[in-house]
């Protein structure tokens, strides 16, 4: 047995030499996605079109300042008959006027709105950043989760590995047994046979490898095709406290924070609304100049140039009730909103109760299958010295064999297991870091 694990350090010490030349860090793919990732990229878009959009104009706050100009001409048959009597009449009677200047327009009170619309307009700011760390989580998560998943099968894969070393070593002795007549041919041909049964999946493994990091580079938004390795690492924290994680979930928890945040536009959306109660006042001014010609009239020529001010009020007396409809809704949406939040409360802290019961269930199974691991390595030992000796069969020593194999694949499984059982408690609360 000794000799056989002295095999297997050999056979992976070139293999380990090779992946340190090119090993991708977790924190590496999660840096390389945090850069190129698409929808991060997209989200990023997202909050600086809200950023444009938060402006004192965009709530109405700023006055408008508009530029004007117009001129028309006219030719006219006309015919005049004065008060007199006296006819006057021209023929192709040119008519011309010319309109230049600006005019300023400010809202300078509208029921408080515009400062409802200038605070909604700073919370879909705000929105737009929960969201993009929101994005950014899910990503970090995913990221996480295909890298382990690398991680998992390239463990298998060295598994499949060590049973690949055992099965050689298995069929030196079957050889050597059957020269010295102690063994038949037909045991020679059944550990052939299980010899390529390992080759076989290796082949399989390499296949779910290749794919899985192709997954990856695509979310890394990276040339598919770029080849990487993985460490070997794969642990886990063990010192999760549900407690502490529900009351991080309560504060840091984003799809809380986001529900939290539609409650509070929906109150500014309510708070805009009541301003239409309210008159609307607004300052009107502006300096223009005008200019007429006539060919038939009293006055054939004019010019005009000057200041213009003047303040305008409205009030909405009745409009159908429409009014009231439009509170009434707004009124029911906060209720809405409120109740959306104690809604979204309990089943994030349903979802993380059912995840840190997984949690912990893993870490007892990971904890089992190390002792199985040792128990399966044993008896492989033990069943390795009687299958020298001739005092059991081939058969019986793949049976040791394909349990130690299937004892540490065990062990990966649950190792992973429990990981992802972390990064998805770490991903529910909102705090989801690389260690």
């Amino acid at each position: 047995m000794n000799k056989i694990f002295c095999l297997l350090s050999l056979f992976f010490l070139p293999l380990s030499i090779a992946f340190s030349q090119n090993v991708l860090t977790a924190q590496d793919a999660v840096s390389i996605a945090m850069q190129n990732n698409f929808d991060i990229l997209l989200t990023k878009k997202d909050v600086l079109i809200s950023q444009e959009n938060l402006t004192y104009g965009n709530a109405g706050m700023l006055p408008n300042l508009t530029a004007n100009f117009s001129q028309s001409n006219s030719t006219q048959n006309s015919k005049q008959t004065q008060n007199t009597g006296e006819i006057k009449e021209l023929a192709n009677a040119k008519n011309n006027s010319m309109n230049y200047g600006v005019s300023l327009g400010w809202t300078i009170f509208d029921g408080f709105g515009m400062f409802a619309r200038y605070e909604k307009l700073n919370q879909l700011k705000a929105r737009g950043d929960l969201e993009l760390k929101s994005v950014i989580l899910t990503t970090v998560g995913d990221v996480l989760n295909m890298y382990y998943s690398i991680v998992l099968e390239k463990n298998l894969l060295n598994t499949i590995d060590s049973s690949i070393v055992i099965s050689n070593d298995r069929l030196r002795t079957a050889e050597n047994r059957f020269q010295i007549g102690k063994a038949s041919k037909l045991e020679v041909l059944n550990v052939q046979v299980n010899l390529n049964e390992d080759q076989s999946l290796r082949l399989k493994k390499l296949e779910t490898i290749t794919n899985l990091k192709t997954e990856l580079n695509r979310l890394m938004a990276r040339d598919l095709n770029v080849d990487f390795q993985v460490e070997d690492e794969l642990s886990f924290e063990e010192n999760l406290k549900i407690n502490e994680l529900l009351d991080l979930a309560a504060t840091q928890n984003l799809d809380l924070q986001l529900i939290k945040m539609d409650k509070r536009l929906a109150e500014l959306e309510q708070k805009d609304v009541k301003s239409r109660r309210l008159p609307v006042v607004r300052l009107n001014s502006g300096y223009n100049f005008s200019s007429s010609e006539s060919s038939l009239g009293f006055v054939s020529q004019s010019n005009a140039r000057g200041l213009t001010y003047g303040l305008t009020a409205s009030f909405n007396i009745f409009d159908g009730f429409n009014q009231r409809k439009d509170e009434r809704v707004a009124k029911q949406l906060v209720e809405k909103a409120a109740i959306q939040i104690e809604k979204s409360k309990e089943l994030i802290n349903a979802t993380i109760l059912k995840a840190y019961q997984s949690y912990i269930t893993n870490i007892s199974l990971a904890r089992l299958e190390e002792k199985n691991e040792k128990i399966a390595k044993q008896n492989l030992s033990i069943t390795l010295d009687k299958y020298k000796i001739g005092t059991i069969s081939a058969v019986e020593f793949r049976d040791a064999q394909e349990n130690y194999v299937n004892a540490m694949s065990r062990l990966k499984e649950a190792t992973y297991q429990a990981k992802l059982s972390e990064i998805g408690l770490k991903e529910l609360v909102g705090n989801l870091d690389l260690h």
